[in-house]
C-alpha cells in the first residue's frame, strides 16, 4: 500500500510539476519590490532586435516563414550608430515613466547583451559590438529608472529548443532536440543577466504558450527557473506572459493588450490575483519596428488608457519599436511628450495609487492614495457627476484649481457632483477628500 501511494504521488509530481514544489514565499526584499513596482503605475516597453532591420515587426522570421540562417545574416550589418541610451531613457523619464522593459532576446534568438552562452549576441555577431542591455542599464540608473528584462522562453533559431506551436516554417533541422541543453543555456544567459547588470528588478518572461496544445505537452520545468532566479536574486520579480493564472513562484501579474478583467485581445480571460498587475500595450498596431505601420494612438487614448489602467490597480506598459538606426520614431517621442506634460500636473492622481472605489464607470474611474479620492472624467455630458460612493465625503474640488464643488447625498447614498461647466480636458479630475 505504501508502495502504491508513493508511486502515486511521484506520478502525480510528474504530471503536475508545479503543484509539487515548495511553496513559494517572498523575501522582504522581493515585496519591497513589489511595493516600488505597483507604485510606479507607468513604464515603457521597447522591442528591439536584428529584426527590426526587415521593419516587419518582431515575428518576421516566423511570419514571413524565412530560413533562420538567412534570416540571421541581418546581424551582419545590424550598426544603429543613431543609438544613445542616455537620449532614450530621458525621453521615457520626461514622459513621466519609471520604469523600462527592454527585449534582452526575442523568439528569434538574438541575444542584445554580450553572452558567453552563444556568439549569436549584439556584441560578438554584429559590426555594432555594443552591449545595448549594459547601455541602458547603467542610463536607468543615472536616470534613476528601474530595469526590467523581457526574454523569451522560446527560440526560433537553436536547434535545440523542443518545437511547439511556431517555428514551422524557420529552416528547422529537427534531430538536435535537447531541453536539458536549452534549459541550461536559458539558466546561463538569465544569470548574466541578473549578475552582470544589476540592479534588475524583474524578469518578464513570454513564449510559454508554445507549448500550451494538447499536440505538444511538454514539462517546461518553470518552478525549477523560478527557484534559481530567486536563489541568484530574491527580490527579483517575476512575471510571465502565459495568458494563465499566475504559477507559484511568480511576483507580479500580467496581461497583453487587455486591462484586468478584459479580454478584447482574447489572451486576458484569467482570473485577477492578489500579486501587482501590469497590462502591455502598443502605441501603434505592433510591438516591433514596421515601416507601414504609421496608426499610432492619440495622446488622448493613451493617458486616458494609463488612467483606467491605474484606476483597476495596473501599470501601464507602453511599447515602442524604435527604427533599426536606434532612433525612437518621431510619432512615438510626440506621444511620449504629450503623456509627460499631462503627467507633470497630474502625476500625483497616478503614482502610488490604488484600485480606486468603484468599478469603472461610464463617465471614468477613480484612483485613491490615502483620504484622498480623485474621480478621473472622461466623458461626461452635462455638469452633474453621479458617483456611486456610499462613505462620507468631507470636501470635493477641482483638481487642476482646488476650486471647492457643490456635492450632495442622494437617497440611495451615493453622492452627486456639480461641475461648473461639462469637462472637455482628456481627463477632468475631481478630488474628494474621504473620512
Amino acid at each position: 500500500m505504501k508502495t502504491f501511494i508513493l508511486f502515486s504521488i511521484l506520478t502525480f509530481c510528474f504530471v503536475l510539476p508545479i503543484n509539487c514544489q515548495t511553496e513559494y514565499k517572498p523575501s522582504k526584499e522581493n515585496m519591497e519590490a513589489r511595493k516600488q513596482f505597483a507604485n510606479d503605475r507607468f513604464g515603457i516597453f521597447i522591442h528591439w532586435g536584428i529584426y527590426s532591420t526587415y521593419a516587419q515587426g518582431e515575428w518576421y522570421l516566423q511570419e514571413g516563414k524565412l530560413n533562420k540562417d538567412e534570416y540571421a545574416k541581418a546581424a551582419t550589418y545590424f550598426a544603429p550608430i543613431r543609438f544613445d541610451a542616455h537620449q532614450w531613457v530621458k525621453a521615457f523619464k520626461d514622459a513621466g515613466a519609471k520604469y523600462i522593459c527592454f527585449t534582452s532576446r526575442h523568439h528569434d534568438g538574438f541575444s542584445m547583451f554580450k553572452t558567453a552562452e552563444s556568439p549569436y549576441n549584439i556584441v560578438d555577431g554584429t559590426p555594432f559590438k555594443r552591449d545595448i542591455v549594459g547601455e541602458l542599464s547603467q542610463a536607468c540608473q543615472d536616470e534613476g529608472l528601474s530595469m526590467h528584462i523581457y526574454y523569451s522562453l522560446l527560440d526560433w533559431y537553436r536547434e535545440d529548443y523542443p518545437l511547439g506551436e511556431t517555428r514551422h516554417n524557420t529552416g528547422r533541422i529537427g534531430n538536435q532536440v535537447d531541453y536539458n541543453s536549452y534549459f541550461k543555456f536559458m539558466e546561463g544567459q538569465i544569470k548574466e543577466l541578473l549578475t552582470h547588470y544589476e540592479p534588475i528588478r524583474a524578469l518578464w518572461f513570454d513564449g510559454y504558450w508554445d507549448h500550451l496544445s494538447d499536440k505538444t505537452p511538454f514539462d517546461w520545468r518553470i518552478s525549477e527557473l523560478y527557484q534559481y532566479i530567486h536563489s541568484i536574486n530574491p527580490a527579483c520579480l517575476i512575471g510571465n506572459n502565459h495568458h494563465l493564472s499566475p504559477i507559484s513562484g511568480e511576483d507580479f501579474q500580467m496581461f497583453e493588450r487587455d486591462l484586468p478583467g478584459e479580454n478584447k485581445s482574447g489572451l486576458s480571460g484569467q482570473e485577477i490575483s492578489r500579486l501587482p498587475l501590469e497590462m502591455c500595450e502598443t502605441m501603434n498596431g505592433m510591438w516591433g519596428y514596421k515601416v507601414a505601420d504609421l496608426n499610432y494612438k492619440s495622446v488622448k487614448d493613451l493617458i486616458q488608457l494609463l488612467v483606467r489602467a491605474a484606476g483597476k490597480g495596473s501599470n501601464l506598459l507602453l511599447n515602442i519599436g524604435p527604427r533599426p538606426n536606434g532612433e525612437l520614431p518621431d510619432l512615438a517621442l510626440d506621444r511620449l511628450k504629450g503623456i509627460g506634460q499631462w503627467m507633470k500636473q497630474n502625476g500625483e492622481t497616478i503614482y502610488g495609487t490604488e484600485v480606486g472605489d468603484f468599478p469603472e464607470q461610464s463617465w471614468g474611474t477613480s484612483t485613491r492614495k490615502g483620504d484622498k479620492l480623485y474621480l478621473h472624467v472622461l466623458s461626461l455630458k452635462g455638469a452633474t457627476l453621479d458617483v456611486p460612493l456610499k462613505i462620507k465625503v468631507k470636501s470635493a474640488v477641482e483638481f487642476a484649481t482646488q476650486k471647492k464643488l457643490r456635492f450632495t447625498t442622494k437617497k440611495d447614498g451615493n453622492i452627486s457632483i456639480q461641475l461648473v461647466q461639462e469637462p472637455t480636458d482628456i481627463d477632468y479630475i475631481i478630488e474628494l477628500t474621504t473620512k
